[in-house]
């Protein structure tokens, strides 16, 4: 039995139209959520040191290999003092001092921090995104971002985190849909 093009245009033209739509597209991806940020920041109470537990790999930390940790103190125009230190492979302390700034009103979660000379301030490429999406009530444990994802740490108020603590936090990364497998844990001795 022979079918008539016509009867057949229709279907071929929807097929063709969605291999052509599957080859240009790739697989069906979900859109990225928004990085959300905690609802306020009391930043009296997120200064002092916090340890790095694991983070995504990045270039500027590439020479530590553990023992790293930042210090937060408040500067007397208000914004904070960051001072990031970590082991080296040889065994030396290297050290980093910058400044953060929130971006916004009193409280917000968002910041933005410079390890750049001072005189370099006025360039927006030497500030990057501190955003803190994730910390408890009692302020001991964070989670630390960017809005693009290309950054996440894992803080701690103690160079050991609880596993549960650490588990349950991996989940809420998770929904935000941070990919949490690149992560790499800090050892802290």
């Amino acid at each position: 039995m022979k079918i008539p093009y016509s009867k057949l245009a229709i279907p071929l033209l929807v097929v063709s139209t969605l291999l052509i739509e599957a080859n240009v597209y790739g697989q069906t991806t979900v859109a990225p959520v928004a990085v959300k940020t905690i609802a306020s920041l009391d930043v009296p109470r997120y200064l002092g040191t916090w340890y790095e537990i694991a983070k995504f790999p990045n270039w500027f930390q590439r020479k530590c290999v553990g023992n790293t940790k930042a210090v937060y103190a408040i500067k007397a125009d208000g914004n904070l003092q960051v001072l990031n230190s970590c082991k080296t492979a040889n065994g030396d302390t290297s050290l980093a001092e910058g400044v953060a700034k929130q971006i916004g009103t009193k409280g917000s979660p968002k910041l933005e921090v410079r390890f750049a000379p001072e005189w370099l301030s006025f360039l927006p490429l030497v500030w990057g995104d501190y955003w803190v999406i994730d910390l408890d009530a009692q302020y001991q444990v964070a989670a630390v971002s960017d809005p693009k994802r290309d950054y996440l740490w894992i803080l701690s108020r103690t160079p050991q985190m609880d596993p549960k603590a650490y588990d349950e936090l991996l989940t809420r990364l998770q929904q935000q849909q941070f990919d949490v497998r690149k992560l790499e844990n800090t050892p802290q001795n």
